[in-house]
């Protein structure tokens, strides 16, 4: 797929307002917010922590493979005025229907609990991600910031 780039979660870290998310494809990284509950949620499954109970991200892969569906991928496709957008890719096959693909509107936090869970893949759309500014700085700045308050 030349037209999206492979991304990767390389952080989470707490602010002020929430969660910043950092992905990364190894050589520059972006950034967007998110509430914190959603990114405790992600953290907590990229450690491998397994919930006494379903988590609501949980429930709603629990509830795709009852319908005989799965999470392919996620892309974010677009950003306006800071906010960007994602689109979340399923598919979906049952004694009901044939293969069906469905593309779903979604925010990329949702997006990113979703396939830390299932290990789908997470892209960005090439030419979105060619105009955005590398965040790598940022994330240096935020864990050096972060580093100094634990430690003193």
């Amino acid at each position: 797929m030349p037209d999206l780039v492979r991304v990767e979660p390389i952080a989470l870290l707490p602010t002020q307002a929430g969660c910043a998310v950092f992905l990364g494809d190894g050589s520059k990284a972006i950034v967007f917010y998110i509430d914190p509950a959603v990114g405790a949620s992600i953290n907590a499954s990229l450690s491998g922590q397994i919930p006494a109970r379903p988590l609501t991200h949980d429930l709603y892969l629990l509830t795709l493979q009852a319908f005989g569906a799965k999470v392919c991928r996620a892309v974010i496709v677009n950003m306006e005025k800071e906010v960007y957008f994602a689109r979340l890719i399923l598919e979906a096959e049952n004694e009901i229907m044939e293969r069906k693909i469905i593309e779903l509107d979604a925010r990329p936090s949702d997006c990113l609990a979703l396939v830390v869970r299932c290990g789908a893949p997470f892209y960005v759309l090439r030419s979105l991600w060619d105009s955005l500014d590398d965040m790598s700085g940022v994330l240096a700045e935020m864990r050096k910031d972060a580093a100094s308050e634990g430690g003193a």
